[in-house]
C-alpha cells in the first residue's frame, strides 16, 4: 500500500472503528471535554512555536487530500474566530521517500507561493477545487502558473515568486517538519507545539474545531497561571 494510500486508510479505519465506540460520540452524550489520549494526543518531542503573544496552531494538509479539504472552511471560521488570540500556520505535507513526494513538493511549492504573494486566503478552496475535485495537475511551473492567471494572479508575479529562494527553502523546510511533528494522518493540527488532533482522534473532521477550541483555552489557562 503507498503512503497516499496508508493515510487515508488510516483515517477511514479509525474513523470507521468509531462508529461503534467513539470517544466523541460519548463525550457528547454527557459533555465532557476533550480529552487527552481521546480526542488528542501529547507530541512526544514538542516543537518551538514562533511567538509568544498568541497561541499557534499548526495544520499540516495535501491539496489531493480530501480530509484535509474537508477542513479547509471550518478551519477558516475557526481561525477568524480566534484572530486576536492564535496564530494560524499552514504547512503542506510532503512524505520524504514515499510515492507521492514529487507531486506532494509541487503542490508545496504552489502553496508557499501564493503565501509569499499573500493569496492563500483568497485562492485556499479554489487550489483544493482544482487539485482533489478537478484532478487538476498544478505540481509544475508552467501548469500552476496557467492556473494563477486564469485565477486573476499576475503571470510574471506568481512566476517569479514560484521561482524565488525563499519559496525552495520553505519547501524543504515542510519535508523536515513533517518528520519532526510525527505526522502520519492528514490533516493533523499541532497547538502551541505540543498536542495534536486529527480526524481520527478527534472523531471526524467536523468535530476537529471543538477539540481546538479546547485546547486553546487550555493553553491559555496556563498561561494565566504560568505568564511568559
Amino acid at each position: 500500500m503507498n503512503s497516499k494510500s496508508l493515510l487515508r486508510s488510516t483515517v477511514l479505519l479509525a474513523v470507521a472503528a468509531g462508529i461503534v465506540v467513539s470517544p466523541v460520540q460519548a463525550g457528547a452524550a454527557t459533555h465532557q471535554p476533550p480529552a487527552e489520549g481521546a480526542q488528542f494526543v501529547k507530541l512526544d518531542h514538542p516543537q518551538p512555536v514562533r511567538e509568544s503573544a498568541r497561541t499557534e496552531a499548526l495544520e499540516f494538509f495535501w491539496y489531493d487530500c480530501g480530509h484535509s479539504e474537508k477542513l479547509e472552511q471550518p478551519l477558516q471560521a475557526w481561525s477568524e474566530k480566534h484572530r486576536a488570540d492564535v496564530l494560524l500556520r499552514r504547512v503542506p505535507a510532503i512524505w520524504p521517500g514515499s510515492p507521492e513526494e514529487r507531486t506532494q513538493r509541487g503542490h508545496a511549492r504552489l502553496y508557499y507561493t501564493l503565501e509569499r504573494l499573500g493569496l492563500v486566503e483568497r485562492l485556499q478552496t479554489s487550489a483544493f477545487r482544482a487539485v482533489h475535485g478537478d484532478k487538476s495537475d498544478l505540481t509544475t511551473e508552467a501548469t500552476a502558473t496557467d492556473w494563477a492567471v486564469r485565477h486573476g494572479v499576475d503571470g510574471r508575479q506568481f512566476r517569479d515568486a514560484y521561482r524565488s529562494d525563499e519559496v525552495r527553502q520553505s519547501v524543504d523546510d515542510a519535508a523536515a517538519q513533517f518528520i519532526r511533528y510525527g505526522v502520519n494522518e492528514l490533516p493533523t493540527v499541532v497547538v502551541q507545539g505540543e498536542y495534536r488532533t486529527t480526524p481520527s482522534t478527534a472523531g471526524g473532521v467536523e468535530a476537529m474545531p471543538e477539540v481546538l477550541d479546547y485546547l486553546v483555552q487550555q493553553e491559555q489557562l496556563r498561561r494565566v497561571v504560568r505568564p511568559r
